[in-house]
């Protein structure tokens, strides 16, 4: 029998080591997707209770510019959002001392009553490499969890009263893409600020936080607010104060909502934009 060569043996050995790692890839990448199955699951078992749809009538008592965003992004009668699914496409800071952006790609599952909602992620930090994220809010608990190729843990925090109230913000912030979230019917209080702002305050499962919406003059949400949000720093969640802006309103499932966003930190040394996202694709139920 004639020996292998060195270079067809060391040929063989990297091929094991490309086919071990192939394997390993993909079972870290069935573990994830299995993780967010179980979560959206979770969020889909939610309750149905309330009307089935917006009706004029219920915004007598809510302030004058809350009221007039809802006449502006929907007509008496839209049926009330129960779950949506969109796709999203944008760009994430993965360096901010460097100010580097990576672009992601991400779905997102909600859920209205109770409300919650599943947001998973792929950002590219280097060519062939990913960062897989996952941020939840699901019956009351809040989850931030990421990864580099599914294998390398980069973050894990659930289940703090803190990461709650961020997601918690986070969902509230959000609701300008599925507004009837933002009904009282749907457990929204409202209480006015001024002429073009009003603060929309709601508790799920024994969180409650408020978040600040600036409305323009088409009565549309063009900003929204909170001064004490959570942002991990070194796995510690620090309050600190949070703006959002929305723009390039269409309309999707006969309700008007913005298809661009950008998120900030408002730190002591000037904004920090952190986030910047299109919706490519939205489905409500």
């Amino acid at each position: 029998m004639t020996r292998a060569s060195p270079w067809r043996r060391l040929a063989l050995l990297f091929g094991s080591v490309l086919t071990g790692l192939t394997g390993v890839l993909a079972f870290a990448g069935y573990r994830w997707r299995a993780r967010s199955r179980s979560l959206i699951e979770s969020l889909r078992r939610g309750g149905d209770g309330g009307p089935a749809v917006f009706s004029e009538t219920g915004l007598e008592g809510l302030p004058d510019a809350v009221a007039r965003y809802f006449r502006a992004v929907m007509q008496d009668g839209q049926p009330l959002v129960r779950r949506a699914v969109f796709s999203q496409r944008g760009e994430f800071l993965v360096k901010p001392e460097k100010d580097i952006w990576g672009p992601f790609r991400a779905v997102q599952h909600v859920a209205t009553r109770p409300a919650g909602f599943v947001w998973d992620a792929r950002i590219r930090i280097a060519p062939g490499i990913s960062v897989s994220v996952r941020d939840s809010f699901v019956e009351g608990t809040g989850s931030m969890f990421g990864s580099v190729l599914g294998l390398i843990p980069i973050m894990a925090v659930e289940g703090t009263p803190e990461i709650a109230e961020g997601a918690l913000h986070r969902y509230l912030a959000e609701s300008v893409w599925f507004p009837t979230a933002l009904l009282p019917a749907c457990g929204a209080v409202w209480t006015p600020l001024d002429g073009s702002s009003a603060r929309a305050t709601l508790g799920v499962a024994g969180t409650t936080v408020s978040v600040d919406f600036r409305f323009s003059e088409d009565g549309l949400v063009k900003e929204v607010f909170t001064a004490a949000r959570a942002r991990l720093v070194d796995g510690q969640a620090l309050p600190t104060p949070w703006r959002g802006r929305f723009f390039d309103y269409a309309e999707r499932g006969g309700i008007r909502i913005p298809l661009g966003g950008e998120v900030e930190w408002l730190l002591p040394g000037g904004p920090q934009p952190y986030w910047r996202g299109w919706i490519t694709d939205i489905a409500y139920e």
